[in-house]
């Protein structure tokens, strides 16, 4: 969303405040996509609000030089409504208090790589899973005191990053007390943290970690083998009749090659879109 590198986090928070005056408010609607007699389910044009953060590099974010949004979310979504006949109104959301927002109705889905757990699930209905991820240790160059998850919780003195609400966050707590994990609204505060040695590494998602090593490539790297392996999955309201018609349609995009061809251009070595890029 932003220049990272010289920011301080003073700016940063400002520019976070910004997000949440904006929350709710429609980026981009892409109008009605697909026909009636193409469609796997005829949605009839049906307006679908999808939440999105825009601040999460590479499932969705703001041009810079054009102010236009894309990432994975838009062309997945943009391509689900062209196989069901319907209109992506695209919302802009903080991530603290996203999937509650789609539990109370705020929303009718939510993007943004949420990861599929038991305890969501109970307030919140999810699609089929649409990409397997890995949480991985995102540090800094030449970080040599440590080489796992579990060498670095063996140390006391030294605190791990993260963002609030997330898997990784509750990854963290399964290996060191809360006291020593610093949790960040947004994960470029959490790298900037780490750049400046406020932190001693960042927990993140692989497919996210691989954008800030583009955007700093001389002063971050990952460490390590996977430490969890999960799916990520649209949310929906409980008992919401999108599920249905939106699984149908991912699972076409998975049978002709669509979907792996949108993940392949996002989560690939050929996306060289980093946050120097992004609003």
């Amino acid at each position: 969303m932003n220049t990272r590198n010289f920011l301080t986090i003073v700016t940063l928070l400002v520019l976070s405040a910004l997000v949440l005056v904006s929350c709710g408010q429609p980026v981009q609607a892409a109008g009605c996509l697909g026909t009636a007699d193409d469609a796997i389910v005829d949605l009839e044009c049906r307006e679908i609000t999808f939440a999105v953060e825009n601040a999460y590099l590479p499932f969705n974010y703001v041009v810079a030089s054009t102010g236009e949004p894309g990432g994975w979310d838009y062309d997945t979504m943009n391509e689900i409504c062209t196989r069901l006949h319907c209109t992506p109104v695209y919302q802009e959301a903080a991530w603290d208090g996203m999937i509650q927002a789609v539990a109370d109705g705020q929303f009718d889905m939510a993007g943004d790589g949420i990861t599929i757990t038991e305890a969501r699930d109970e307030i919140v209905d999810f699609s089929i899973g649409y990409i397997a991820i890995e949480q991985r240790l995102l540090v800094r160059v030449g970080e040599d005191r440590f080489s796992s998850i579990e060498e670095f919780a063996a140390n006391p003195e030294w605190i791990l990053g993260t963002q609030v609400n997330t898997t990784n966050y509750e990854t963290a707590v399964q290996y060191l007390p809360e006291d020593r994990i610093q949790a960040y609204e947004q994960y470029p505060f959490a790298v900037q943290a780490l750049i400046s040695g406020d932190v001693d590494a960042v927990i993140l998602d692989m497919v996210v970690g691989l954008g800030y090593m583009g955007e700093n490539a001389d002063a971050v790297e990952m460490m390590g083998d996977g430490i969890t392996s999960e799916e990520l999955g649209f949310a929906f309201p409980n008992g919401s009749d999108l599920v249905d018609p939106i699984n149908q349609a991912l699972q076409s995009m998975m049978a002709d090659g669509t979907l792996q061809e949108i993940n392949t251009r996002y989560f690939g070595p050929n996306f060289t879109l980093t946050y120097d890029d992004v609003e």
